[in-house]
């Protein structure tokens, strides 16, 4: 009996067990990075539009423009290869590009022209303008909720620290004593760690919730262009399947039949 081959499990990206999961914490060092890179491509995008405008009136803008453009492609493309890295998905395949040959005579800068995709220039810039954006407020809010939770479990090694030192005890007017809650110190400190485990399990959570945005917002599933078979291509590929349907169907001729001798 054939057994039947189960169908290959596509990974979602979704990250289970995060505080033993490496993405997790690459998704951290990605965040951590990303207010640097976010202002970096912000300036590049706006110092490069505003020279190439500037300096279109002496041509040189022109050809900027367009190095503009495939440089925010560039961005986005890497921005979406590392966001893919970070949660195993894989890579999407390449967009089928069918260029026709250039006429003779045509120069390097009607090439540019003709290689230039409007649409996909706004699309880009976009998306480095909501890098920007989204680099900022994601940086905030995961360095919060992170020592949120950290802060409540290096609590006890603070407290200890300064009472030893400085003779300061932090704890002296807390919940525990406006409710008149008798409680030791090392009760309290067992509190403060769990609440603290709690805090930054959730914060991991939070991280990752994050990342899941931020591969929405970049467009790391929708690819821009499907791939696309030139007309041309597609008629010579149904002559050769009418060709070899035409073969199959016609008997075979001037073969030589077997021979059957009588005993």
């Amino acid at each position: 009996m054939k057994a039947i081959e189960a169908p290959a499990k596509v990974p979602n990206g979704k990250v289970n067990w995060v505080l033993f999961n490496p993405k997790t914490y690459a998704t951290i060092l990605y965040f951590l990075l990303s207010l640097p890179l976010g202002i970096i491509y912000f300036t590049v995008a706006i110092t490069g539009l505003a020279l190439s405008i500037g300096l279109a009136p002496i041509f040189i803008g022109i050809p900027l423009f367009f190095g503009v453009a495939k440089l925010l492609n560039g961005i986005v493309n890497f921005e979406q290869s590392m966001i893919r890295q970070i949660l195993g998905l894989p890579t999407p395949p390449v967009a089928y590009a069918y260029k026709q040959q250039s006429e003779s005579g045509q120069n390097w800068l009607m090439r540019m022209v003709r290689g230039f995709d409007g649409g996909l220039f706004i699309r880009d810039l976009l998306l480095v303008l909501q890098r920007f954006v989204t680099g900022i407020v994601f940086f905030v809010i995961m360095v919060t909720v992170i020592s949120l939770g950290l802060g409540f479990i290096a609590l006890p090694v603070v407290h200890i620290i300064l009472m030893n030192e400085m003779k300061l005890d932090i704890l002296e007017n807390t919940l525990f004593s406006y409710f008149h809650i008798d409680w030791t110190y090392n009760q309290q400190y067992m509190l403060y760690v769990g609440v603290g485990l709690m805090l930054f399990w959730n914060a991991l959570r939070v991280v990752n919730g994050l990342m899941q945005i931020q591969r929405r917002i970049m467009y790391v599933d929708v690819p821009y262009q499907q791939p696309s078979v030139p007309v041309a291509v597609q008629i010579h590929e149904a002559d050769q399947s009418q060709y070899y349907e035409y073969q199959e169907d016609q008997p075979t001729q001037g073969m030589m039949q077997p021979a059957y001798r009588e005993l």
